[in-house]
């Protein structure tokens, strides 16, 4: 297995449990309040990793997260994090979502000019038609833009930043130690956003506890396979697999919500697989 093709599939696994800890998430958001919700989600996901971390003879908290390199990433990751979850209350979900599949291209840009990767045209272009099947399914209108479309931007470049720190943080911090680190920045946002609605429910279903315990779990999978997606081969060959979250997240809408999607929307996610497949197959023509 090439290093592309591992890279690829790791960040498939991680889309995929991501689309899986938003359901969840969702879930909970509708019995407790969100500040609250977010929070606890990055207390059971920190603990599930460092109990990892210790399991494996790791130490929790290596000297590592002093440094400069880490230290920036967990502040680009807070950014990240507080301005999508801002977008997502003030902005429409469509053009959030639509803002945010543009990562792997700012992802791919940033591997080219820090990382002195080369892109060629025919990646650009696949990667391109990628985000057309990405606009496809979420077909936003030309009345959409806002003043706020300033907060999901903010974000996304948030979350580019943090995958590209990912890629250049020691090689000996593990996925472990990055997830201990990067919950604990998702329950730092959490109490930011707490913090403007202090509010604590008069009862919660057993079943919101539960989604947020599940939705930690899933999480922790999600955050160790991005780690090593992020690590694995070229970044402009494994970043446009992202959009693949987007595609489990019609199939958890089909499944469990009754959500039928129409042609248009099954031709946008072609396009999306297609262009991710011809990525990878590009890379491998080019390895041998």
């Amino acid at each position: 297995m090439t290093p592309n093709t591992r890279g690829a599939l790791f960040m498939v696994l991680s889309m995929c449990a991501f689309a899986a800890e938003d359901a969840f998430l969702k879930y909970a958001f509708q019995n407790v309040p969100r500040g609250l919700a977010f929070t606890l989600f990055g207390v059971v996901a920190t603990a599930i990793c460092a109990t990892l971390s210790l399991r494996a003879g790791e130490r929790v908290f290596p000297p590592e997260f002093r440094s400069r390199g880490l230290l920036t990433r967990s502040a680009i990751e807070l950014v990240g994090r507080l301005f999508y979850t801002l977008s997502l209350a003030f902005v429409s979900l469509s053009l959030t979502s639509v803002i945010l599949q543009a990562t792997p291209l700012v992802v791919t840009l940033g591997a080219a000019l820090f990382f002195g990767e080369k892109v060629g045209p025919r990646r650009w272009i696949a990667m391109l038609i990628g985000f057309a099947g990405v606009l496809l399914i979420l077909r936003p209108a030309p009345g959409m833009f806002e003043p706020l479309v300033i907060l999901p931007v903010i974000g996304m470049l948030g979350f580019a930043g943090r995958d590209l720190a990912t890629r250049a943080s020691p090689p000996h911090v593990t996925g472990r130690q990055l997830g201990t680190l990067g919950f604990l920045v998702v329950t730092a946002a959490g109490l930011v956003i707490w913090a403007f609605d202090p509010r604590l429910p008069d009862a919660v279903p057993a079943a919101a506890w539960g989604a947020i315990l599940i939705a930690g779990a899933v999480g922790t999978i999600a955050y160790n396979a991005l780690t090593v997606a992020m690590r694995s081969g070229e970044v402009s060959v494994v970043a446009p697999f992202r959009d693949t979250r987007l595609l489990v997240a019609l199939v958890l809408a089909f499944v469990f919500f009754a959500e039928r999607p129409d042609w248009i929307t099954l031709a946008g996610g072609a396009l999306i697989v297609a262009s991710g497949l011809y990525t990878l197959a590009r890379s491998r023509r080019q390895t041998r």
